[in-house]
């Protein structure tokens, strides 16, 4: 596996940064965030300083019941080839359910979300990853999520699972530190556990991250400085292995640049401490195979995409909660959905919470209270749109503006400036009023 060294995850806000900042040896982008022919001008010069680009997708969901779509996965090798990548990325999360599998009607959770640790969901997962490796032109690496919940009926540990996998498919692993730590605080497990049954020699690189603890739930926000303790199994992860790459995650309320500098001094640091125990004798612990998943891999697809449906139905649709779930901690999944999605939304739509103003927030949550997300956060928010204009919101400059909003984008073409266009669109001013 390609040396990586120490990166940063490169996010437009904080591009110019990023391009100062001195020992950068590589970054990561959100893979769906890029466009292949027109690539931002910093990462363009990044690239040709050298630097490494990694595309981390967020949408395949290979954890889901279905098999990975054809177009999300080419969409996949453009990036990795438009960057040059050593390799690309994605998560073990499923990210949508329903369709044909369960009859139902599909629905997406805008957000990543546990798999069973069962065999039927292994052997889907490792299926998936099958697929995915043969599309695309460099090797995959896969990571570790955090969770707020606990599936019931669990039969294996976090390593043991991801021991399997890669054992069966030969794919690397991103090891999130910092998923780790969420885990041990969420759901009692022990982080220096997983480390010690992952196969260390399959580690492509390392994620680390901040979060923040409120009501003894650890979430996993990538907007917070980088604790201590996700730095301490940092360095126990170092002190059982060579890490190839070590990533520096932040997505949000981002600090000065001197700041992230100095986190960026702190991981190395930890790592170097990890080092130095390796380089004391201490011997890394070897994981433990669990026996194969058993039966028709159909049927276990089926099985699994009923169970990630009635969960995701839960979360976002107000579905009963299934039987040995924690209804506490679905409750708490289900509210960081509706507010993840809230301010998705307004990064993809921005002009809609300044139409809106102070009541934008407000008024998603409620609408996405009884309307789940079915076709992405584009589709997603015209239909918040039409939802609102349907209430016909009291402020009339807001109704005219949301309603001039929604006429412009929910066309399939661009609108055109002809005359006769402009009458069409008068008309259908005037049939909303109605």
């Amino acid at each position: 596996m390609v040396r990586l060294g120490t990166g940063i995850g490169w996010r437009p806000e904080i591009a110019e940064a990023v391009e100062g900042m001195p020992g950068i040896d590589w970054v990561e982008v959100v893979a769906e965030n890029v466009c292949p022919g027109h690539l931002p001008e910093s990462l363009v010069r990044l690239r040709e300083r050298g630097v490494t680009v990694v595309p981390h997708g967020v949408s395949l969901g290979l954890g889901g019941a279905e098999r990975p779509d054809g177009g999300r996965l080419a969409a996949l090798a453009e990036r990795a080839v438009a960057l040059g990548a050593p390799l690309v990325t994605e998560h073990i999360a499923f990210v949508r359910a329903g369709g044909a599998l369960t009859a139902s009607s599909p629905v997406e959770a805008g957000h990543l979300l546990p798999v069973p640790r069962t065999r039927d969901a292994l052997d889907v997962l490792c299926e998936n990853v099958r697929i995915a490796q043969d599309a695309l032109p460099v090797p995959l690496a896969v990571e570790n999520i955090a969770a707020l919940f606990s599936w019931p009926g669990e039969e294996m540990t976090e390593g043991q699972f991801l021991y399997e996998l890669a054992d069966r498919t030969g794919v690397r692993l991103l090891v999130d530190v910092a998923n780790l730590h969420t885990n041990h605080v969420n759901r009692g497990e022990d982080p220096a556990e997983a480390l010690a049954e992952l196969p260390l020699e399959a580690i492509a690189y390392v994620h680390v991250a901040g979060g923040f603890e409120r009501d003894g739930v650890w979430h996993d926000s990538h907007a917070h400085p980088v604790p201590r303790p996700v730095l301490d199994v940092l360095t126990d992860l170092a002190s059982r292995v060579s890490p190839p790459g070590v990533l520096l995650e932040r997505d949000e309320n981002f600090p000065e640049a001197e700041e992230m500098e100095r986190e960026l001094g702190a991981i190395r640091q930890a790592v170097a401490e990890g080092a130095r125990c390796r380089d004391a004798g201490a011997a890394p612990v070897v994981g433990v195979r669990p026996e194969p998943g058993r039966g028709s891999l159909e049927a276990a697809r089926e099985r699994l995409a009923l169970a990630q449906t009635a969960v995701l139905s839960a979360l976002v649709a107000q579905a009963p909660v299934p039987e040995g779930f924690d209804r506490v901690r679905m409750g708490v999944q289900a509210r960081a959905l509706a507010a993840k999605r809230a301010d998705v939304v307004a990064k993809v739509a921005p002009e809609l919470p300044v139409i809106l103003g102070g009541g934008y927030r407000a008024a998603f949550l409620a609408y996405a209270q009884t309307r789940p997300m079915t076709a992405g956060y584009r589709r997603d928010a015209l239909d918040f749109a039409e939802h609102v204009l349907a209430g016909r919101p009291q402020d009339a400059s807001a109704r005219r503006a949301l309603r001039e909003w929604w006429l412009e984008r929910s066309g399939p073409e661009p609108r055109s400036h002809r005359p006769a266009a402009r009458l069409a669109r008068a008309t259908r001013r005037v049939l909303l009023r109605r």
